[in-house]
């Protein structure tokens, strides 16, 4: 092993994961080889329900009283998460016709899921309105074609609108706002289209406003939480009328990398406290509140599990190739909106407390050197046979990654249940 090569950093292991006495690594409770025995075998996505559980307390008692917490079901969609899911928050947000069946089928009551994203289709605009779940307009056009829609249909359609803020998120991952962008409609023509909504004799259901996902500094969650807040009393003013829902967005990050440190979720929730201590909407009792999240509820809880099946020598540089790859970790790999790779972090599952002695490349079973799980990381020395657990999986590992990619199975996924 050549030790005169520097390791590259991993992000830190989240909380609630252990070694028995053997030093395997316990998910749940439960033995990682246990688990992939139970599921027939690897690669493996385990999601742990008590960390999503105990997330969701965490976050219940941070956050002021009036605020629900909704999922947004794109981080995981996997049925039985959503079941569960379903009696853990108070409403869905979905962005597609696929992602609409799999809500109703979870047991979530309709009028508790919203439907956004760009580009909807007359379909899906149809199964939306029939179901009874309210459309987070993205455009004028697409208010027009669901009023068309709900009209041919003799029913009215539940319309909030997606305001596009001239703000967005600091330090956030992905921006949703502050300039031109392909998702909502632009502040300043919200007003108009609201009077459209409620003229057409539509049920106006409220506002969406999402700034920006992904970001760990609390000050600046809390700064834009404040002006989404004061936003949404500006368009209601100039309306005329409370809207019954605003959706604040999320934002909170999660740490993944190097560095990366927890959002501080008291500091939100206080200043959230009292930027709606400044709101006429939530002074004057007529408005709801809720906030969308996605991986900051179920990211941690997740393991993706895969086997060594080679050891291997390249230039003096070590190599331990998996059965898994990109195709099922897709973002792990450093190929899924990072700018620059860092690695997730990672361990050898039987031997999750022995000391990190070697430094080698974890490379994916696929044809192309973009599959690499970690980069030049220390672990513990790495043997065919092995378990490689990769940490942070349970938030757009299956659901987000080209899982048809080379012909591959898709990985198996476990549910433990609290």
């Amino acid at each position: 092993m050549n030790m005169e090569r520097k390791a590259k950093p991993m992000g830190p292991v989240p909380q609630g994961y252990a070694a028995d006495a053997t030093g395997m690594l316990l998910i749940g409770g439960e033995r990682a080889d246990a688990l992939v025995e139970r599921a027939g075998d690897t690669p493996l996505f385990v999601y742990d329900t008590a960390l999503i559980s105990a997330r969701i307390a965490d976050l219940r008692a941070a956050l002021p009283d009036t605020v629900d917490i909704h999922y947004a079901i794109k981080a995981n969609s996997h049925p039985t998460l959503l079941r569960f899911m379903a009696g853990q928050v108070g409403g869905f947000d979905i962005a597609s016709g696929g992602e609409l069946a799999l809500a109703q089928a979870s047991g979530m009551a309709a009028d508790a899921i919203s439907f956004a994203g760009p580009g909807k289709r007359d379909d899906e605009l149809t199964a939306a309105i029939r179901a009874g779940v309210t459309l987070n307009l993205e455009s004028e056009r697409e208010c027009a074609r669901a009023i068309d829609i709900a009209d041919a249909m003799g029913v009215r359609a539940r319309l909030a609108v997606r305001v596009n803020p001239d703000f967005d998120l600091k330090g956030s991952g992905m921006r949703m706002g502050g300039g031109a962008k392909a998702f909502g409609v632009d502040a300043v023509r919200v007003p108009a289209l609201i009077r459209q909504i409620i003229d057409a004799g539509a049920v106006w259901q409220g506002l969406h406003i999402f700034a920006g996902s992904q970001a760990l500094d609390a000050a600046s969650i809390a700064e834009t939480q404040a002006s989404t807040l004061a936003l949404a009393d500006q368009i209601a003013d100039a309306v005329g009328t409370a809207p019954p829902l605003v959706n604040i967005g999320g934002g909170l990050g999660v740490p993944y990398f190097p560095g990366d440190a927890p959002v501080d979720i008291a500091h939100v929730g206080s200043e959230l406290a009292r930027s709606l201590s400044q709101s006429a909407l939530a002074q004057n009792g007529a408005t709801h509140f809720a906030m969308e999240l996605g991986r900051y509820l179920v990211a941690e809880a997740g393991v993706y599990l895969t086997r060594i099946v080679d050891v291997k020598q390249s230039h003096g540089e070590d190599f331990a190739i998996v059965d898994g790859g990109l195709h099922h970790q897709l973002a792990a790999s450093g190929n899924f909106g990072t700018v620059i790779r860092r690695n997730y972090p990672i361990c050898i599952a039987n031997h999750f407390d022995a000391p990190a002695t070697h430094i080698v490349h974890v490379a994916g079973c696929l044809c192309t050197p973009l599959d690499k799980l970690g980069d030049a990381v220390l672990l513990p020395e790495a043997s065919v046979g092995d378990l490689v657990a990769i940490f942070m999986a349970g938030a757009y590992g299956a659901s987000a990654s080209p899982a048809a990619f080379l012909g591959h199975p898709a990985a198996r996924e476990l549910i433990l249940q609290a």
